[in-house]
């Protein structure tokens, strides 16, 4: 996607060598107007899909997720990474170890709100190591329902996070790939939408 990319270089930041920081627009600060058009080229995308919901983990994924299921016209549903009061029964749960935080999370679903009719789309800010998709599609197998995809807005293909989920039959379409970081600028390879 041009304009993600175009984003990227402008106001992203390479920090070391596997950190890309991209808090002016997607995971701090949010620009409404990218993420609509984030939600609009998945959804153009999945339209023929047979999707009844789109899943995410907070915090991050919630922006872009929000917007393809608005374009969807599909409800949005969570992971929580704290478990509150209110969440009694019923709850399906999976450990998520997050590469930028390097802490491991239980992060949880109410089953409710996912039933084995459903065909879900996995959407998230970022694949790096593909530990969050991976809880998640844990979470939607738990629920007895199908994963029809996995939705990055930026992936970083010189890690294994897209390696992994596809050695497991996980259909991943990226906004924005990553190749590499060369002295502190960001390398593009073929996006895949």
């Amino acid at each position: 996607m041009k304009l993600l990319e175009e984003r990227i270089l402008k106001d992203g930041q390479v920090l070391g060598e596997n950190i890309l920081k991209v808090d002016s627009f997607l995971t701090h600060q949010v620009d409404y107007q990218l993420m609509k058009e984030i939600g609009k080229v998945f959804a153009d995308h999945f339209k023929n899909a047979g999707i009844t919901k789109v899943v995410t983990i907070e915090a991050s994924g919630i922006a872009p997720a929000i917007y393809v299921a608005e374009s969807l016209g599909l409800p949005m549903v969570f992971a929580k990474k704290a478990k509150n009061i209110t969440m009694t029964e019923g709850i399906l749960t999976a450990e998520v170890y997050s590469f930028t935080k390097q802490v491991t999370s239980q992060v949880s679903i109410a089953s409710k709100f996912i039933s084995q009719d459903d065909k879900v789309l996995i959407i998230d800010d970022f694949l790096a190591n593909g530990q969050a998709a991976k809880g998640l599609i844990e979470i939607i197998t738990q629920a007895g329902a199908k994963v029809a995809a996995v939705g990055i807005v930026v992936e970083k293909s010189f890690q294994d996070g897209r390696e992994l989920l596809e050695k497991e039959g996980v259909n991943v379409v990226s906004l924005a790939r990553l190749a590499a970081f060369e002295n502190g600028q960001v390398v593009f390879t073929q996006a895949d939408i």
